[in-house]
């Protein structure tokens, strides 16, 4: 597992996986990622996940990552997108 990268998914979710969905475990799994900065549990379309896991994988760079990082650590602090 990776600091930054996409949501791990269970086995349940893996075997309901479209193809397109499958992509979005092209790199290692992270503990944060697109999703968790953007919204988390206001995005609740799960086709928006995988947009924004593939933007990530497409556009990834390790600024990118020290982003998200450091948006994580806001998140966290200001409880922004939990449920």
């Amino acid at each position: 597992m990776s600091l930054v990268g996409t949501r791990p998914p269970t086995l349940d979710e893996w075997k309901k996986y479209a193809l397109h969905h499958r992509a979005r475990m092209a790199i290692k799994p992270g503990i944060t990622g697109m999703w968790q900065v953007s919204g988390r549990s206001d995005i609740t379309d799960f086709e928006e996940v995988v947009r924004l896991d593939t933007q990530y994988i497409e556009n990834w760079t390790i600024g990118l990552d020290i982003k998200i990082l450091c948006k994580t650590v806001l998140t966290v602090l200001h409880n922004d997108g939990a449920m």
